[in-house]
C-alpha cells in the first residue's frame, strides 16, 4: 500500500498561509501606527455577513440541499457572495457538499472526513490534490447545471472572485479615505473570518457538541459555534434532516440564515420552504435518548426492572405521538376545507384534543423517567 501523499495545491497553501499571516500580524501593526475607525469595522461586519450569508443561504441551504427557492435578484446576489466569499464556485462546493453529505464520515470518500483529524476536515483536504476528478465531475449536480445563474458563475468564477475580493474593498477605501486599511480590514481579515468560520461546520461542528438526534455519525449541535456562523452550528439536526430549510429550528436558537430565508418569503422572493414535520424530529429525539439510556441502564448492576420501565413508557410515547400527529394531519386537512364546524366532526376535535392530552401527560412521564435514569 502506497504512503505517498498528493500533490500540493501551492495556490492553496499560498492563499491560505499569506492570509493569515497578513491578518495576524499586519492587522495589529497597522491598527497600533494607524489605527482603525468605526466604519472600517462596520464595513468589515457588512462583509463578512455578506460573504457568510451567501454562503450559509445560498451556496449551502439553497443550491446543496434545495430546502427553497429563490427568486432570481437573491440568487445573483449569493452568487456574487460566494465568489467573494472565495471557497469556489456553487457548483463545485454544492458537489463536494453533496458527496459528503452522501458519505459523511467516510475516509475514502467524504471530501472532509472528520474522523481523518480536525486539521484535515478543517483546512488539510484543501491543501492537497486529493480528489482531482471532482475537478470535472458534476454529475451528482445535474439539477444545479440547468440553472443559468449557477453556471454563469462557474464559468466566470475566477474574475468574479477577483473583482469582489479587490473591488469592494478598494471601492471602499477610496470612498472612505483609506486604501490600506479597507485591504487590510475589509479584505485580508474578512477573508481569513470567513473561511475559517465556514470550515468550523467541517472540523469543529464534528468533534465539539451534543448529539440529541442521532449518533449515526460525527456532526454536534454547537449553540456556541451557531453565533460565529449564522446559525449552521446546529449540525447534528442538519444531518440527519438536511432538507430542512432550518438549522436552528426552535425559536431561540440562533439561526440568522433562517430568518433571512424566512422574512425574504414575506416580501416574495423566496418560497417552497421545506420544514421537517415536527412528529419526525420528536421522534428522533426520543429514540436517541432512548438508546442513549438503555445504554447507560446496562452498565448497572441488575437493569432488568429499570430498561422493562424505559422501554414501556418509550413505546407509550411512541404510540401517543403516532395517535395525535395522525389525528393533527386530519384536523389540518379538514381546517384546509373549513369543516371544522362541521357537525359531523365535532366529536374527532374531541378525540383530538384527548389524544393532545395524553401526549403531553406522557411526555411528562418521560421527562421525569429519563431525568431520573440520566
Amino acid at each position: 500500500m502506497t504512503t505517498t501523499k498528493p500533490p500540493l495545491i501551492w495556490l492553496n497553501v499560498i492563499v491560505f498561509t499569506s492570509t493569515l499571516a497578513i491578518a495576524l500580524i499586519g492587522t495589529p501593526l497597522y491598527a497600533w501606527y494607524v489605527g482603525f475607525d468605526g466604519a472600517q469595522l462596520a464595513m468589515l461586519f457588512v462583509a463578512f455577513t455578506f460573504c457568510g450569508m451567501s454562503i450559509t443561504a445560498g451556496y449551502h441551504r439553497l443550491w446543496s440541499h434545495k430546502t427553497y427557492e429563490a427568486n432570481t435578484f437573491l440568487r445573483v446576489l449569493f452568487a456574487i457572495g460566494g465568489a467573494f466569499a472565495l471557497q469556489n464556485s456553487i457548483l463545485h462546493w454544492s458537489s463536494d457538499h453533496r458527496i459528503h453529505h452522501r458519505h459523511v464520515d467516510n475516509n475514502d470518500v467524504d471530501p472532509y472526513s472528520a474522523k481523518r483529524g480536525f486539521f484535515f476536515s478543517h483546512i488539510g483536504w484543501m491543501l492537497r490534490d486529493y480528489h482531482a476528478d471532482r475537478y470535472h465531475d458534476y454529475t451528482n449536480c445535474r439539477d444545479l447545471q440547468k440553472d443559468p445563474i449557477v453556471m454563469w458563475q462557474h464559468k466566470y468564477y475566477l474574475p468574479l472572485a477577483l473583482a469582489t475580493n479587490i473591488g469592494i474593498p478598494l471601492l471602499f477605501g477610496l470612498i472612505h479615505g483609506d486604501v490600506w486599511g479597507a485591504l487590510l480590514l475589509v479584505g485580508v481579515v474578512r477573508l481569513v473570518l470567513s473561511h475559517h468560520t465556514t470550515f468550523f461546520i467541517n472540523s469543529l461542528a464534528h468533534v465539539w457538541g451534543s448529539q440529541p438526534y442521532t449518533d449515526n455519525n460525527t456532526a454536534r449541535d454547537n449553540g456556541f459555534l451557531a453565533l460565529l456562523t449564522f446559525g449552521e452550528g446546529y449540525h447534528n439536526f442538519h444531518h440527519i434532516f438536511e432538507n430542512d430549510y432550518r438549522n436552528g429550528i426552535r425559536w431561540w436558537q440562533f439561526d440568522p440564515t433562517k430568518w433571512l430565508i424566512k422574512s425574504c418569503e414575506w416580501v416574495g422572493m423566496t418560497k417552497k420552504l421545506r420544514v421537517t414535520p415536527e412528529d419526525k424530529v420528536e421522534k428522533a429525539r426520543a429514540s436517541m435518548l432512548h438508546q442513549r439510556l438503555h445504554k447507560k441502564l446496562l452498565t448497572l448492576p441488575n437493569p432488568q426492572v429499570r430498561l422493562q420501565r424505559l422501554d414501556e413508557e418509550y413505546e407509550a410515547l411512541l404510540q401517543k405521538m403516532a395517535d395525535y400527529y395522525a389525528a393533527q394531519k386530519r384536523m389540518l386537512e379538514l381546517k384546509k376545507k373549513h369543516l371544522l364546524e362541521h357537525y359531523d366532526n365535532f366529536e374527532f376535535m374531541q378525540q383530538y384534543h384527548e389524544m393532545k392530552c395524553r401526549l403531553e401527560d406522557q411526555r411528562r412521564i418521560w421527562k421525569r423517567l429519563t431525568e431520573q435514569y440520566a
